[in-house]
Parts: structure tokens; sequence; C-alpha cells
């Protein structure tokens, strides 16, 4: 993917962007640092994410297909690294740190709990029953970098989690309100939302007086760079896995049931609207090459030349909009406003639409999703009934600190949400199922 022939100079961060919660004294180093080899603040935060425990744990997390179920599926590992790797050459384009946005990409999915999306509505459920304010993966994900991943400690013995510079925990915010403010618009929905309450300080202070919903540039290479990456990504696995036919577009109705799905999920436009610019993208190269898929040799290597052309569309589309509105000079925190045309928007929303509608709600999955739910919701129940014992050391403090049985709650949500898919699936036959 290109995005231009050289790269612009870089935004210049100011020592409060690169301020961290938690002051640091130099590493305890066998011997002096090579100046060469003296690392940025951002290039730090990068590393420091790219080296945690919760990235990792991503590897063995859904993305749309299980782990396991295909010879090369797609994880949250490896749709953060094509997150980051959007998010790098985009913003790079635009005049951001590099290594700020890839940071961004690397941690934006780091709340995801076992089970993807499907796993995030069962501990929603039962957070939101239990009174303890709900769950949301985009301020779990906050919660870890902050306060649950172990990195930095305070003089008290308090977890100041990774301790990640201001500029790069708001380059990570997504959706900047709490639980129920009016900051959301658009496809997003209300129920998105990026701080629980016993978070706001940390939040408070990334935000720096920043107004809820105004979110600073970076963060929005981030997220068009996610949106970019699981729409085309998402449809690219579904007709490799045989989920995804194109040739079922052929059919009036199925376009008109498609239009309908992506307006009510993933776009403001009408269905009249929507209509053409799917006949428009069906009608690209790209997607025209996968009608005929085989899984062969050529069919593979058609599949991922769609794959770049349809990610250098959308990208290059959002840098030349926003660089024709914002002409001058680099381009970071709160100097602009990432501009994304809509037919571009139009286009990834379809795309999205594709995968919901062949591979997510496919005939035969809600068994095996409200099975994942109940692994979840009775791994949630048995914790809370057997308490400390039963939970990771380094949660044990927390739950002998928890105030009342929403503060417990919390707390085990957040042990849940740690788990990767199979250590669920063998938490839940330990401690439910007796196995």
């Amino acid at each position: 993917m290109s995005t231009g022939s050289c790269e612009p100079e870089s935004f210049r961060y100011s020592s409060e962007d690169q301020a961290r919660w938690l002051a640091e004294s130099d590493k305890r180093a066998q011997a002096p640092s090579e100046p060469s080899l003296r690392r940025g603040t951002f290039q730090r935060d990068r590393a420091r994410v790219l080296h945690s425990y919760s990235f990792r744990r991503l590897a063995d997390k859904t993305q749309v297909v299980s782990p396991g179920q295909d010879d090369f599926p797609r994880t949250r590992l490896t749709h953060s690294l094509e997150v980051a790797q959007i998010s790098r050459e985009m913003g790079a384009a635009l005049g951001c740190d590099p290594d700020l946005t890839d940071a961004a990409g690397l941690a934006h999915d780091l709340g995801h709990p076992p089970f993807g999306h499907n796993g995030e509505e069962a501990l929603n459920q039962v957070a939101t029953d239990g009174g303890c304010g709900g769950f949301e993966g985009n301020a779990q994900t906050l919660r870890i970098l902050t306060r649950l991943e172990a990195k930095a400690v305070t003089s008290d013995g308090n977890s100041a989690g990774l301790n990640l510079a201001r500029a790069t925990l708001d380059a990570v915010c997504k959706y900047p309100w709490p639980a129920g403010a009016a900051g959301g618009s658009g496809s997003s929905g209300s129920r998105k939302f990026g701080v629980y309450d016993d978070d706001r300080a940390a939040y408070d202070w990334l935000r720096a007086g920043r107004p809820d919903g105004e979110r600073c540039l970076e963060a929005q290479v981030m997220d068009w760079a996610d949106d970019v990456a699981y729409s085309v990504h998402d449809v690219e696995d579904g007709v490799h896995s045989g989920h995804i036919r194109l040739a079922t577009l052929a059919s009036d109705t199925e376009r008109q049931a498609l239009c309908e799905q992506a307006g009510r999920f993933y776009s403001p436009l009408t269905v009249a609207e929507l209509q053409p610019v799917l006949d428009d993208l069906l009608r690209l190269p790209a997607l025209a090459d996968l009608a005929g898929y085989d899984g062969s040799y050529a069919a593979q290597a058609m599949a991922k030349r769609a794959t770049s052309e349809l990610t250098g569309r959308f990208v290059t589309a959002a840098v030349r909009a926003t660089r024709n509105r914002y002409p001058d000079g680099p381009l970071g925190r709160y100097r602009a406003e990432l501009v994304v045309p809509g037919q571009v928007r139009a286009e990834c929303a379809l795309l999205k639409a594709i995968a919901f509608r062949y591979v997510m709600r496919r005939d035969g999955v809600e068994q095996p999703l409200s099975q994942q739910r109940r692994v979840l919701t009775e791994l949630v129940e048995v914790l809370l009934d057997r308490g400390e014992p039963a939970l990771s050391e380094t949660l044990r403090d927390s739950w002998r600190q928890a105030e009342g049985d929403t503060g417990r709650l919390r707390v085990v949500i957040d042990q849940v949400a740690q788990l990767t898919d199979s250590s669920a699936r063998a938490w839940h036959r330990r401690l439910v199922s007796g196995g």
C-alpha cells in the first residue's frame, strides 16, 4: 500500500503530550546505552504494548472464526498487527508520529474478552445485571493500559499499567466518553463508551481537559484503520472459507437484504442510497476477481491482490481528502479531523455487512455462540461464589480491596475478560463442569 512518494515531516508533540502519569527513573542497565539506540517516547510505548501479556493473549482470541477452526485464521492478534501497519502508514502520510499510531493500532483491541464480540455481549449482560456499569471492550482496553497490565507500580504499591504517554493513551480512545454520555454518533451506536466510572482519574488525566466526544487525529486514524482492516480482511477470510460466495449477490433480493443490514448496523445511509454504491463496489476488479474463488494458488493470489487494492483504495481516499482540507504542514493531535469520503465509508459498511450476513450470522452458528455466552456467564457466577482463592494471583489484592458486591463483580469481570478462548473453556471445565 502506498500513500505517497515520501513521508512528510512529523508533527511536533509537546512535553505534555509525551508526559507519563508516573515519573520513571532510568533503566538499570549493565552498561551505558548507545545514543543511536536511545528510543523516543512513542517508540517505547509501542514496545511496551508489543511485549505486554495482554497483547500475547490476543493470539488465542476470536476475530471472526475461532482459533483452531481453520489452517490460517485471523485472530485478534493478527488483526491488531494489521491495524497497526495500516495506522502507521496512514498516520505517517499525514504527519502523525508513526510509532504513536502504530502503538494505538497494536493496543486498540487489548480489552476484548474471549470469543470476540459474542463474549463482549455476554460480559456486558452480567455486568449490567450486577450493577457494576456494564462491559465494553474499549473501556476495558483503557483499564488494561492504565491499571491491569503489569509494568509500572506506584510508591504505595498500586499498578499504573503500562504507564504510556498521554498522547498514546488518547490515541487509543476510540470512544472518549463514559457510559450513557451523548458522545456517540453515527453507526457506532450509543452502547459504545471508553471509560468505566472507577477509571475516571486516569481518563481525566489523559484527556487533559478535552471535552467528551472530541477525538485526536491519531485516534481517528486508528479507528479508520480498524474499520478498513476488519471489513476487507473479514471478507477475504469469508471467501476463503467458502462462507461468502459473491455470486450470490447477483440476486436482487440478496442485494436488497444486504443493503438493509448495512443500513441497520453500519451506515446512516438509506437502502436506496446504498444500492448504487453496492453495484459500483461489486463491479470493482478486486471483487469481481473473487466471484469464482476456488481455493487454488491462483485464486489465493487474486484474493491477496484484492485485499491490497481495497485497503489501498480506502486509505488513500482518506489521506487525499484530509490533505485537501489541510494542505499545509504535518498534522497531529487536535490540529485536524480525518476526512473520509462518504462513498468510501459506504463501501466499507457494505463489506462489513457482507461478513455479517454470510459469516457471523450464517445458518448453524447460533448454537456455538450460545454455548460461548454460557461458558462466560457461568464462569462469572462460579468465581463470584468461590471468591479470592479461585482468582489469579494478580487479582487477589483487587478482590480484597473491592468495595461491595459491585466492586467484586468488576474484579471477576476483569478475570474472565483476560482469559483466552482456550483458557476460558479450560477454566469452565475445571470450575463448573468438574473436568
